[in-house]
Protein backbone atom coordinates (compact mmCIF):
# COMPACT_ATOMS: atom_id res chain seq x y z
CA UNK A 1 0.00 0.00 0.00
CA UNK A 2 1.87 3.43 -1.00
CA UNK A 3 1.14 6.43 0.98
CA UNK A 4 0.34 9.29 -1.13
CA UNK A 5 0.79 13.14 0.08
CA UNK A 6 -2.15 15.30 -0.57
CA UNK A 7 -0.74 18.01 -2.78
CA UNK A 8 -0.93 20.37 -5.95
CA UNK A 9 0.64 23.35 -7.78
CA UNK A 10 1.54 26.45 -6.72
CA UNK A 11 2.57 28.45 -9.77
CA UNK A 12 4.19 32.36 -10.00
CA UNK A 13 3.06 34.22 -13.21
CA UNK A 14 5.75 36.94 -14.53
CA UNK A 15 4.35 39.60 -12.17
CA UNK A 16 4.97 37.36 -9.08
CA UNK A 17 1.77 36.53 -8.26
CA UNK A 18 1.17 32.62 -7.13
CA UNK A 19 -1.83 31.08 -8.47
CA UNK A 20 -3.07 27.53 -6.78
CA UNK A 21 -3.87 24.34 -9.57
CA UNK A 22 -6.10 21.91 -7.25
CA UNK A 23 -8.41 20.45 -9.90
CA UNK A 24 -9.54 17.52 -7.11
CA UNK A 25 -10.59 20.59 -4.91
CA UNK A 26 -8.49 19.13 -1.81
CA UNK A 27 -7.01 22.48 -0.38
CA UNK A 28 -10.60 24.20 -0.82
CA UNK A 29 -10.64 25.12 2.79
CA UNK A 30 -6.90 25.68 3.21
CA UNK A 31 -5.63 29.28 3.68
CA UNK A 32 -1.97 28.22 4.17
CA UNK A 33 0.35 26.65 2.13
CA UNK A 34 4.03 25.74 2.02
CA UNK A 35 5.94 25.04 -1.08
CA UNK A 36 7.89 21.89 -1.82
CA UNK A 37 10.15 21.35 -4.86
CA UNK A 38 8.74 18.32 -6.81
CA UNK A 39 11.66 16.21 -6.94
CA UNK A 40 11.77 16.70 -3.48
CA UNK A 41 7.81 15.45 -2.98
CA UNK A 42 8.45 12.64 -4.91
CA UNK A 43 11.32 12.06 -2.91
CA UNK A 44 9.90 12.48 0.49
CA UNK A 45 6.30 10.33 -0.93
CA UNK A 46 8.81 7.55 -1.72
CA UNK A 47 10.74 7.47 1.53
CA UNK A 48 7.55 7.42 3.72
CA UNK A 49 6.63 4.40 1.55
CA UNK A 50 10.17 2.58 1.85
CA UNK A 51 9.67 3.28 5.61
CA UNK A 52 6.89 1.67 5.47
CA UNK A 53 7.94 -1.48 3.68
CA UNK A 54 11.32 -1.21 5.29
CA UNK A 55 12.46 -3.73 8.25
CA UNK A 56 14.24 -0.53 9.97
CA UNK A 57 16.96 -2.69 10.52
CA UNK A 58 18.74 -0.88 7.63
CA UNK A 59 17.63 2.65 8.86
CA UNK A 60 19.63 1.80 11.93
CA UNK A 61 22.59 1.03 9.97
CA UNK A 62 22.85 4.23 8.45
CA UNK A 63 24.75 5.83 11.03
CA UNK A 64 25.71 9.79 11.40
CA UNK A 65 24.63 11.13 7.52
CA UNK A 66 26.20 14.48 6.78
CA UNK A 67 24.12 17.98 7.20
CA UNK A 68 25.08 18.49 3.45
CA UNK A 69 24.22 15.03 1.90
CA UNK A 70 21.16 15.14 -0.36
CA UNK A 71 18.27 13.32 1.18
CA UNK A 72 18.03 11.36 -2.37
CA UNK A 73 20.94 9.78 -1.30
CA UNK A 74 19.22 7.67 1.55
CA UNK A 75 17.72 5.58 -1.61
CA UNK A 76 21.51 4.44 -2.12
CA UNK A 77 22.83 4.41 1.43
CA UNK A 78 19.67 1.67 2.35
CA UNK A 79 20.13 -0.46 -0.68
CA UNK A 80 17.55 0.57 -3.16
CA UNK A 81 18.50 -0.05 -6.43
CA UNK A 82 16.94 1.70 -9.81
CA UNK A 83 14.82 -0.94 -10.43
CA UNK A 84 13.64 -0.56 -7.08
CA UNK A 85 13.07 3.29 -7.09
CA UNK A 86 11.36 2.72 -10.49
CA UNK A 87 9.02 0.06 -8.78
CA UNK A 88 8.19 2.12 -6.20
CA UNK A 89 7.08 5.11 -8.52
CA UNK A 90 4.86 2.74 -10.58
CA UNK A 91 3.13 2.19 -7.31
CA UNK A 92 2.27 5.62 -6.60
Amino acid sequence: MAYQIDNAIIKKDADGRLTLIDPENVFANESAFIAVKSDDLITIQLLINSIMKNDFKKWRDLGVIPDNEPIKSLFVRLGYSKEDIAHMLKEM
